[in-house]
């Protein structure tokens, strides 16, 4: 079964940092790991110079790239969250999505200033937790809620690892 958890926050709140840190923590510990970001803005491009931007460049709806050890697929297309979950389901233990505060999935929120907390009170529904380098603004936000700082990345682990229902 395959779990999945969300971190919510805004830009420079240190949740990119956050999910890299969780990453090795599970897969470490022999849980498959997906991670699923999101673009926004639609800044993310390709390396410059490769080949595969080359292609997306030219035009193409698609370019696939296989490697020894991966795939990199680049397609023009729109799908939604919930169609990417569905695709990932089964083949993860575990699905860490960065970003979509609005869509329904549990959510850490993570800040780290009095302006960022209020990503709190932006979500669809209230965070299962809080990521903040500011133990009294996170209880002054989120009572109630379990809180954790931004350098308990075992503590944040063992959290997501209860939710789990096959750890």
């Amino acid at each position: 079964m395959t779990t999945i958890i969300g971190f919510a926050g805004f830009s420079d709140s240190g949740k990119t940092t956050l999910v890299s840190l969780l990453v090795p923590y599970f897969e470490e510990r022999g849980v498959k790991v997906a991670v699923i970001k999101h673009d926004a803005h639609g800044h993310y491009k390709e390396a410059p110079a490769a080949d595969s931007t080359l292609f997306i460049r030219s035009g193409a709806s698609a370019s696939v790239v296989l490697s020894p050890d991966a795939i990199r697929t680049y397609e023009r297309k729109t799908v939604t969250l919930q169609e990417t979950i569905e695709r990932l389901k089964g083949s993860y233990g575990l699905i860490l999505i960065e970003g979509f505060k609005r869509e329904p999935h549990d959510k850490i929120a993570v800040f780290r200033t009095e302006e960022q907390a209020r990503i709190v009170h932006e979500l669809a529904a209230p965070p299962i937790a809080c990521v903040s380098s500011d133990r009294k603004l996170a209880e002054a936000v989120a009572q109630g809620i379990p809180f954790f700082s931004m350098d308990a990345v075992e503590s944040i682990a063992e959290f997501i690892r209860s939710r789990m229902r096959n750890p």
